[in-house]
C-alpha cells in the first residue's frame, strides 16, 4: 500500500457499530495499514468489546460521541433502521474535516447529509461478506462535500477488504443486488451442486469439497485469464457432450431468467427499504 497516496499512516478511524460487516471492514482497515492504536470501535456489550480487543488490539467503547471526537474517518456500521439515531448522537461530536463512511445498505447520501452538520464529507460504501477474508468487493460513491482526497483515503482503508470500485450513486442499488447479495446466490448454487452430488452417490463431504473448489477454481480462472465467461464455458462444452446436456437442462428450467428476476427483486426491495426509512 502506498502510504503517501492513501495517507493511511496515523489516520484515526472510528467504527460506530461493529457487527459482522463492521468487523470485516475493521479487519480490512488494519490489513491496509491502519494501526490498531488508531482504531476505536463502539459496542453495546462488554463481551463483544473483549472479543474485538483480544482479536485486533483496538480500543472499544460504548460512547459513540467520544469515539468520533478525534477520528478522521467514521464508519457507520449499524443496521439501516438505527442509522438516524446514530447520526444524531455523533453529528455534534465530529471533528472538523471528518469523513463519514456508510456501510448501511439502501440509504442514499442525502439521508446522511440531511442529518449531519452542513459540509460533512460523506462516502457511501457497499461491501459484501467475502470482505471477512480479504476477498470482497466494495463499491463507493462520494457525496457533494467529499473530495478526491477523501475518496482516495476511504479507498485505501477499504482496500484491505478486497477490490474497491467507484460507481455513480444511481447504480448503488444494482451493485447491492449483484455484488452485495451475490455471495448468497453463490452459496445457494454451491449447496445445490453439492446436494446433486449426494443424489448421484457421492458422500456429503466429498460433494461439498468438489462444489466449493469448483467455484473457487472457476472464479480464479475468470479473474486471472480475463476472458469472457462465455468463452470459458464453451471450452468446457464439447459438442454433444455431458456439459452441453446439463446446460441445456438449466436453460430449459429458466435458470438464467430466474437470476435476472432475482436481481431485479433485490434492487426493488432495496428501494422499498430506503423509502420506508425516509
Amino acid at each position: 500500500m502506498d502510504e503517501q497516496i492513501t495517507g493511511i499512516t496515523g489516520t484515526r478511524v472510528a467504527f460506530c457499530g461493529t457487527g459482522n460487516m463492521g468487523e470485516a471492514v475493521l479487519a480490512g482497515a488494519l490489513a491496509s495499514g491502519v494501526a490498531p492504536g488508531d482504531v476505536v470501535a463502539t459496542v453495546r456489550r462488554d463481551g463483544r468489546a473483549g472479543e474485538l480487543e483480544a482479536r485486533y488490539g483496538v480500543r472499544t467503547t460504548t460512547d459513540n460521541a467520544a469515539a468520533v471526537a478525534d477520528a478522521r474517518v467514521v464508519v457507520v456500521g449499524v443496521k439501516p433502521k438505527d442509522v438516524a439515531a446514530m447520526l444524531a448522537s455523533i453529528g455534534p461530536a465530529l471533528a472538523p474535516g471528518a469523513v463519514v463512511v456508510s456501510v448501511a445498505a439502501g440509504l442514499p447520501l442525502r439521508f446522511f447529509e440531511e442529518r449531519l452538520p452542513a459540509g460533512t464529507a460523506v462516502v457511501r460504501a457497499m461491501p459484501n461478506t467475502p470482505a471477512q477474508v480479504g476477498a470482497g468487493v466494495t463499491a463507493i460513491v462520494g457525496g457533494s462535500a467529499a473530495s478526491d482526497e477523501d475518496l482516495a483515503l476511504v479507498e485505501g482503508i477499504l482496500s484491505g477488504s478486497g477490490l474497491v470500485v467507484r460507481v455513480a450513486e444511481k447504480d448503488m442499488d444494482a451493485v447491492g443486488a449483484l455484488a452485495g447479495s451475490g455471495p448468497a446466490y453463490v452459496f445457494y448454487v454451491v449447496d445445490a451442486m453439492a446436494e446433486a452430488g449426494v443424489l448421484l452417490g457421492l458422500t456429503r463431504d466429498v460433494a461439498r469439497t468438489l462444489a466449493v473448489q469448483t467455484v473457487l477454481g472457476a472464479g480464479r480462472l475468470l479473474d486471472e485469464t480475463g476472458e469472457h465467461p462465455v468463452t470459458l464455458r464453451e471450452r468446457v462444452s464439447s459438442p454433444g457432450g455431458t456439459t452441453v446436456a446439463a446446460l441445456r437442462r438449466l436453460d430449459d428450467r429458466g435458470v438464467r431468467a430466474a437470476f435476472l428476476d432475482a436481481l431485479e427483486a433485490a434492487r426493488d426491495r432495496a428501494r422499498e427499504l430506503a423509502a420506508e426509512l425516509g
